[in-house]
């Protein structure tokens, strides 16, 4: 069985270069939309500190074995490279050169190919060489600065915003501009320069916008999105969860302090001078009550009010175990491909690829030869 499922990427055919973080998580996507994903693993393996088999970034894909520092490991990923649409990468620039698996070696080999390259800091420029993780990416683009409360330090978004939303996402974007244009009539292959601090720095892009028109402030916590308005926040109920307010728009704040129980008591809220003392206000209710009463007080409104649910408890909200936002796949819980398609639904078809595991599955399909660990013979 391939890796290839049914969705919009059902027959393209994708080479990773093993890697951690960004870069898997972009393959995944890839095969989570119906790509055949072979992962190159190289032999000690590479990735998350954790059992392979709980690596979800690895789903959906075929893994081989192949060294790439010895005499023959190069070869056998040009050949695959010869017969794939995309191949991605994650290492420091010039790295791929060195092995001989770099841009110009692939797309000698085919011209059609899109070369995907993953770095925090980019191919060029001078931190390109230094080593770097999400934390300090976002935190040169300015984006880990509006993140927080203003009078305490930046709260670190866990690996979300760099890594994955302007790293993983901006080059599964880019690959698939570039393979439109290679499928193209008289088009041709390329190199794809994915870096996550152009990606983070673009995420903002509304952001600089509001700055420059005045409606921003360049300052933590300050700003209507940031936390700093009392009707656009997060809140401690009595139990110590906590519940999620949107109220931005007039109407669906009015229906908020209609339902918070607090209209008569409270400034109006474009009173900026007295918002301290309409958060408080706001604070203090939600402190009398549980999470689960407050949700129960909020679910049928337009309040734009959620509650807080952890990782665990996800999963488990009527809507999204309607939508099938979670799925379950050997008997591990975890997100659901998206997004969706009316004609071609992707789906999880496959669990974490073992090192290795695919070596000869992926020789035959493919048409070339690689060498299949003894223990798979």
């Amino acid at each position: 069985m391939t890796a290839s499922g049914n969705g919009p990427l059902a027959g393209v055919r994708v080479v990773e270069l093993a890697g951690i973080g960004p870069g898997p998580f972009a393959a995944m996507l890839l095969g989570d939309l119906g790509a055949d994903v072979v992962r190159i693993d190289r032999p000690g393996g590479a990735g998350l500190a954790i059992d392979p088999a709980y690596d979800l970034t690895n789903r959906n894909k075929r893994s081989v074995l192949i060294d790439l520092k010895s005499e023959d490991g190069p070869g056998h990923v040009l050949d695959l490279a010869e017969r794939a649409d995309v191949l991605i990468e994650g290492y420091r620039p010039g790295v791929a050169e060195r092995l001989g698996v770099g841009p110009d070696a692939c797309l000698a080999r085919n011209p059609r190919l899109v070369y995907g390259r993953m770095t925090g800091w980019g191919q060029q420029g001078p931190l390109a060489q230094r080593a770097g993780h999400d934390i300090a990416y976002i935190a040169l683009t300015g984006t880990l600065s509006m993140i927080g409360k203003a009078e305490e330090p930046p709260v670190v978004p866990a690996n979300l915003v760099g890594d994955y939303a302007g790293g993983s996402l901006y080059l599964v974007i880019g690959v698939l501009a570039a393979l439109q244009h290679a499928r193209a009539e008289g088009g041709a292959g390329q190199v794809v320069d994915a870096a996550i601090v152009d990606g983070a720095a673009h995420l903002a892009t509304m952001i600089h916008g509001m700055m420059a028109a005045g409606g921003w402030q360049d300052r933590r916590g300050a700003n209507l999105l940031d936390g700093g308005c009392p009707f656009y926040g997060t809140y401690e109920t009595s139990d110590g969860h906590s519940m999620a307010v949107g109220a931005l728009e007039q109407q669906f704040y009015d229906e908020f302090v209609d339902r918070l129980g607090i209209r008569d008591d409270i400034p109006a809220r474009k009173d900026f001078a007295r918002w301290g003392e309409l958060r408080q206000a706001v604070a203090d209710r939600f402190r009398s009550r549980t999470r689960a009463e407050w949700t129960a007080v909020f679910e049928d409104s337009d309040a734009c009010v959620a509650p807080v649910l952890s990782l665990r408890e996800a999963p488990a909200h009527p809507h999204l175990a309607a939508r099938g936002t979670f799925t379950d796949h050997g008997g591990i819980t975890q997100p659901a491909p998206a997004p969706r398609f009316s004609a071609t639904p992707g789906a999880v078809t496959r669990g974490p690829a073992m090192p290795g595991a695919d070596t000869g599955e992926v020789a035959r399909d493919w048409d070339v030869h690689l060498t299949v660990p003894e223990e798979d013979r």
